[in-house]
């Protein structure tokens, strides 16, 4: 999401400096503290002394900017507090921890942005600076669309509990239809793999593991819908938005920002039991895909979340 507002920031003809890691493709100015991305690095340094170095780096220069974006969450707050320029925090993950609620109400004076109005729900009880909803956007000139779809149900995302890859074999296994399934797994998820990987065995189910960009459009493109079967409050689910960008209609369960994503009837369908989603399955024929692309393109482009946060900018800079 950085990378495609740098991109149309600079397109814009904003002067745009980037704290990334080395290897970060940008039309911007690029200013690193690491050559490659911590997690994809097996000599990786210690993350935290990474991330203290570009927020050095980036506060270090910070008179040179109109103002400052942050999105590294909570260990940008305290920088807010030092004055100079205006800084915005665009908060990217779950709101509902003790110690993220704890820091919020330290930090409460901060300008921040959600990325779903419902992301918000767990911290309603504090008097926050919000400043905006800015909703994730994608470049659409980059995602092919595709028509006619497949036969096979996706599943894309992290194989976590919360994400119900459990329930997506279920709901596959109940309607009959063939699942493929492309998802990570992190260090702290492989105990709980271990406790999945016998349900890929069976014959409707085929794990195709981590994939990049360029793999994601075609898997997606080639479902005949996205299985979303979350269980928990996610902030955003950007693999809704993929998917609907391609013409690939999404099920899923009705927590967290899905209700913003997903149109009922129209992109796709919210539902909550095993036999819920897999009867939805049932119905996809009223779907029309080229609504699906439709909808993102009406309301989640990239030049949509830019204007967004233009409009924010601007606020704080005057």
């Amino acid at each position: 999401m950085v990378g495609w507002l740098t991109e149309e920031l600079v397109r814009r003809g904003h002067d745009v400096t980037l704290f990334a890691s080395g290897d970060s493709r940008t039309s911007a100015r690029l200013i690193s503290a690491v050559p490659r991305p911590l997690r994809l690095d097996p000599d990786s340094p210690d993350a935290l002394a990474a991330h203290v170095v570009e927020l050095g780096q980036a506060f270090g220069r910070a008179p040179e900017f109109d103002v400052l974006h942050a999105h590294v969450d909570v260990l940008a707050f305290p920088f807010s507090r030092l004055g100079g320029i205006p800084i915005v925090h665009t908060l990217h993950g779950r709101l509902d921890t003790p110690a993220i609620v704890h820091a919020l109400s330290e930090f409460s004076d901060i300008p921040l942005v959600s990325i779903s109005d419902a992301q918000r729900t767990a911290v309603a009880h504090l008097d926050l600076r919000w400043v905006a909803t800015v909703p994730h956007g994608l470049p659409l000139d980059a995602i092919p669309f595709s028509p006619a779809g497949g036969r096979s149900l996706a599943f894309l995302g992290r194989i976590s509990p919360e994400k119900g890859v459990r329930v997506a074999i279920e709901v596959a296994k109940r309607a009959g239809v063939p699942l493929r399934i492309a998802a990570k797994v992190d260090a702290p998820d492989r105990a709980y793999f271990e406790q999945i990987r016998p349900l890929l065995e069976h014959p409707l189910v085929e794990f195709v593991g981590e994939i990049g960009d360029d793999e994601k459009y075609r898997f997606l493109g080639e479902a005949r819908a996205l299985l979303f079967p979350i269980d928990w409050p996610e902030p955003f689910g950007l693999a809704m938005l993929e998917a609907l960008a391609c013409g690939t209609p999404v099920i899923a369960r009705p927590y967290g920002s899905v209700p913003e994503i997903i149109r009922d009837g129209e992109t796709g369908w919210i539902a909550d039991t095993v036999d819920e989603l897999a009867s939805a399955v049932k119905s996809l024929d009223l779907i029309d895909r080229a609504r699906c692309r439709a909808d993102v393109a009406a309301r989640f482009s990239v030049a949509t979340m830019a204007d967004l946060y233009e409009a924010v900018y601007r606020r704080l800079a005057s």
